[in-house]
């Protein structure tokens, strides 16, 4: 299956306005379309910036599916589109490797097919076939296009990490490769305390289409990934990451515009250069902005995530800026992990 790159990615929310909002004004996206009469039952915003784009969809039909979405899983990441060269062949292989049908090839003008497969839990796929530049005509209405001042801070998709149940990890992973082709490319065992989690990564054979699975071990103690699959009604998208070439002008820049990224404590920093010596960005500014940093055979790479902003604590956003570095960095893995469970902590504490 010749799946090339990340097409778009859709969430499906309460209301479309109210997410597309801080998307626009803090995260820099801009408004590229909204939906028209070939997406009945629903509003839906397109917004893109750099070369991400993001559909975001509420029902405005209580009876429409994305409603009862909504009603099961909360707002989240509903659609990871692929982009192929032929949908409805690609869909066809798919379902014949054991993909579950959700919807059949559709032509959108002369120049677009869509077709959708079943992902784990909450989330499927959808193939998307292009010939022309516009996102979906007779769907999506296009935009007049607005102002150009702004700088495009986020570039790419660099990954979507899956959240899968305890036991589910290699039957999700042979999903994937059996399904679409993907190759697993790395895996990772991160313990804290009396809990633990198990990743592996999996990718597309032209290394554009990159999902990170993780799993929460079963024989320990329940943690962050067992509250996710709690509200989450089950496996889902628990945070995308986007591509950056200047993390701390962007940690600043979101920061500034009302973006709360996870802490890290102040020993992590005095341990960088022990433990990697000098790196291209200096502790000072990693410090300043909460940014973690990791190396591996290729090169460095600097990350950071945001806190969850919806109503259900699942979902949140990772910025990540590589400087030849393939992997994820197994020291970040487990600095967000104890990250997230400081922030379970404290909201344990307040409730």
């Amino acid at each position: 299956m010749d799946v090339s790159t990340v097409d778009h990615v859709e969430f499906y929310v309460a209301d479309a306005e109210e997410t597309a909002r801080p998307l626009v004004e803090a995260y820099g996206f801009r408004r590229l379309g909204r939906s028209g009469p070939g997406l009945p039952g629903q509003r839906t915003v397109l917004l893109g910036q750099g070369g991400i784009r993001v559909l975001v969809t509420a029902a405005t039909d209580p009876a429409h599916a994305v409603a009862a979405h909504v009603e099961r899983h909360g707002d989240g990441v509903a659609r990871i589109a692929m982009r192929v060269a032929d949908a409805a062949e690609a869909y066809t292989e798919a379902v014949g490797r054991g993909a579950a049908p959700v919807a059949e090839p559709r032509a959108w003008g002369a120049d677009v097919v869509t077709a959708e497969v079943s992902g784990p839990g909450a989330l499927a796929h959808r193939f998307v076939e292009r010939r022309g530049d516009e996102f979906l005509p007779g769907g999506i209405e296009p935009l007049p296009a607005g102002s150009q001042s702004d700088v495009d801070m986020l570039e790419i998709l660099d990954h979507t990490a899956l959240c899968v149940a305890g036991g589910a990890l290699d039957e999700t992973v042979r999903f994937y490769t059996e399904v679409f082709g993907f190759k697993e490319i790395f895996e990772e065992r991160v313990e804290v305390g009396d809990q633990a989690m198990d990743s592996k990564v999996v990718q597309s054979g032209s290394g554009e289409v990159t999902f990170t699975i993780v799993s929460p071990d079963p024989a320990l103690q329940p943690g962050q990934l067992d509250d996710f699959l709690r509200a989450n009604g089950g496996a889902g998208v628990q945070h995308l990451a986007l591509s950056t070439r200047d993390i701390a002008g962007a940690v600043a820049t979101l920061g500034a515009r009302g973006v709360r990224f996870l802490k890290t404590p102040s020993g992590y920093y005095d341990a960088i250069e022990r433990r990697l010596g000098e790196v291209s960005l200096s502790v000072a500014a990693l410090r300043a902005g909460n940014i973690l940093v990791d190396r591996d055979h290729w090169g460095e790479m600097f990350q950071i995530f945001t806190e969850s902003t919806v109503e259900r604590r699942t979902f949140f956003f990772e910025l990540i800026e590589r400087h030849g570095a393939l992997t994820f960095g197994s020291n970040n893995i487990k600095a967000l992990y104890e990250a997230k469970e400081r922030a379970r902590a404290a909201a344990e504490t307040r409730a």
